[in-house]
């Protein structure tokens, strides 16, 4: 019987013998070792922010679905500076006044929206998701950054994303982000639900007043983007996916200096550096209208 084991395995059965005493031993030790078992099998996952230990230059060190944020090739923002005038289109957007969620992801205050709302680009409609803040801008003008920026994001039903950059300066108060800014949740993770039930209607979010320059809107829909930049990007935020259309207005609205501060009191430089363009085409429309 020990020749036929040893034509087998190589081994001779006392050779077997000792391999299975040592396995033994060792997997005592492995067990009886309290601090040989308490020991992680993986490190903890960083969540992505924006500061040294967290921020842009490391976001794709953090984890491999983030590549992107080093390798991409097409990357949000950018500095919108000598763009090519060319002749876009309109963009038509209807947005309706609606009940809104407004949570804070410790990233940025985000403004969920249900379904309704839409742009269309290039013959394709895109669906409003939400709508969130960043002080200060993403984007600069010519290497001038602005005390924030508002981004509204959406998708259309092949899953790709269209997101409306509003560049927002400082200036007199902004009433149509009042039900908004009265109810900033401070807290990550908190939620403030805002409901359109009062009569007045000071409390309705309706996200046509958000772009307009005196606060006024035609009573018509849908309304148009006249005048903006366009480009090809990605998400300024992990994982930082391309292949995003990009409208930028070329024209900035204002809040005051109180509003501006109290967005800031709760997040301030949550903004990624600009990129590179990469010989993408940056085009500025040239005849539009709003």
């Amino acid at each position: 019987m020990d020749t036929e084991v040893k034509s087998i395995t190589g081994c001779s059965l006392p050779h077997i013998a000792n391999a299975s005493i040592t396995m033994m031993c060792v997997l005592m030790c492995l067990t009886g070792c309290g601090k040989v078992a308490d020991v992680p099998s993986d490190t903890k996952k960083v969540e992505w922010g924006y500061e040294a230990k967290n921020g842009p230059q490391v976001w794709a060190q953090l984890s491999p679905e983030y590549f992107l944020c080093a390798e991409g090739r097409h990357q949000s923002p950018i500095d919108l500076v000598n763009p090519t005038p060319a002749k876009l289109p309109p963009i038509p957007y209807n947005y309706h006044p609606t009940n809104m969620n407004i949570r804070s992801t410790g990233h940025t205050i985000e403004v969920a929206c249900p379904e309704g709302s839409w742009i269309e680009v290039d013959g394709t409609r895109y669906q409003l998701l939400q709508f969130h803040f960043h002080a200060p801008s993403e984007h600069t003008v010519a290497g001038k950054p602005f005390e924030m920026e508002a981004h509204f994001v959406h998708k259309s039903e092949d899953g790709t994303l269209a997101v409306v950059g509003l560049l927002i300066g400082s200036g007199r108060h902004k009433v149509a982000f009042d039900p908004i800014w009265s109810h900033l949740p401070a807290v990550p993770g908190e939620t403030q639900r805002i409901e359109n039930v009062t009569e007045d209607g000071s409390l309705i979010v309706d996200p046509r007043f958000m772009f307009s320059l005196n606060d006024q809107v035609e009573d018509v829909a849908p309304s148009r983007f006249g005048h903006y930049y366009r480009y090809e990007g990605s998400l300024t935020t992990p994982p930082c996916s391309e292949g995003v259309q990009w409208i930028v207005l070329t024209t900035p609205v204002e809040m005051s200096e109180a509003q501006i501060a109290a967005f800031k009191a709760i997040i301030h430089d949550n903004t990624r550096p600009v990129q590179p363009l990469n010989g993408r085409k940056l085009l500025v429309n040239s005849t539009g209208d709003e």
